[in-house]
């Protein structure tokens, strides 16, 4: 019988199981697909400890995955017993050697992209994508502002950003990870533990701040990250590695600018079937012709999920992490 990550409560890495379960057959819509890769990313983190509320306990976290189709349901005809696809997408279920899950949620992947690339870039690539092109129009004219520019989505920014002709500023932890998002395409990485990001993006900007900001951590920087937006320009908070962003005046919004502030969702994003497979299909454009090139940084064994949860949240990995079956 295939195994899985299950999780009967939230909380820390320690309740993660890896125990036998039936996937079933697929339903009417559904495939069932053998995982060669699991792509692991904070969303899982978020579900895991309760942050993102799951739709019922116990269950299988994980939102990303790439593998090998085994069997279809009744009134699926976009896929085949032995196709190669990849996801990201809700319900969630990717930590399992074996799943089902709706058909049009799947992308079929290109001869020249792994599993285990694809893995790893399917959620944070189509992420870039909406911040990029969605959120943002980023062309040679724009001046961006990156959190954690040598992480997962950051890494795929700087490359996609520095494409399209923009000015790329980052902030990172430490000098090794400042060295890599200079190798990516940042511009200006900004040790953010040792000086101020706000006043050296000012200095960078010459005071006029950056057209946009892609803030993933929350708490720690969203106050500090206003402030280095320019008038009329934009915030985009897409995550809180660092906890939620607290309750606050709108006016600030005013007083600081009059800025645009918008909280994304890839689900939102994608939702419509062609949505899904134009994010897909320029990301595996960029990738294929080398514009961004997308490393594995680590791998572990998905029975080690809780180790490799505990290294993502204590910042000690960068780019991408899979988890093998």
């Amino acid at each position: 019988m295939p195994k899985a990550i299950r999780i009967y409560e939230t909380g820390g890495p320690d309740v993660m199981r890896w125990e036998s379960y039936d996937p079933g057959a697929p339903g009417p819509g559904e495939v069932r697909l053998r995982h060669e890769a699991v792509g692991l990313n904070f969303i899982d983190i978020y579900h895991r400890t309760g942050l993102y509320p799951l739709p019922s306990l116990p269950a299988t976290i994980g939102l990303e995955g790439a593998g090998i189709v085994e069997e279809t349901g009744e009134g699926v005809t976009e896929f085949a017993p032995g196709d190669r696809v990849a996801y990201a997408a809700v319900p969630p279920g990717a930590y399992a050697e074996v799943r089902c899950m709706p058909s049009h949620g799947l992308i079929k992947l290109p001869d020249n992209i792994s599993s285990r690339q694809a893995a790893s870039m399917m959620l944070q690539g189509m992420t870039a994508r909406f911040l990029l092109r969605g959120c943002y129009n980023v062309t040679p004219e724009t001046t961006i502002l990156i959190h954690a520019a040598a992480g997962g989505v950051g890494s795929i920014v700087c490359q996609w950003a520095r494409h399209l002709g923009a000015t790329v500023i980052g902030t990172v932890g430490t000098a090794e990870k400042a060295d890599l998002a200079a190798r990516l395409g940042c511009d200006f990485p900004i040790q953010y533990n040792k000086e101020d990001f706000t006043a050296r993006v000012n200095e960078i900007t010459d005071g006029k701040g950056v057209d946009v900001v892609y803030d993933s951590i929350g708490q720690a920087t969203f106050m500090k990250s206003l402030d280095c937006v320019r008038p009329i320009g934009l915030m985009v908070s897409f995550g809180q590695s660092s906890g939620p962003v607290p309750p606050f005046d709108l006016g600030i919004l005013g007083a600081k600018g009059s800025l645009f502030l918008t909280r994304p969702s890839l689900i939102n994003y994608t939702a419509k079937r062609e949505d899904l497979l134009t994010h897909a299909n320029d990301l595996f454009d960029v990738v294929g012709n080398g514009v961004v090139k997308i490393e594995v940084s680590q791998t572990f064994p998905l029975q080690e999920a809780a180790q490799a949860h505990s290294d993502l949240e204590n910042r000690k990995t960068t780019g991408s992490i899979v988890l093998i079956p």
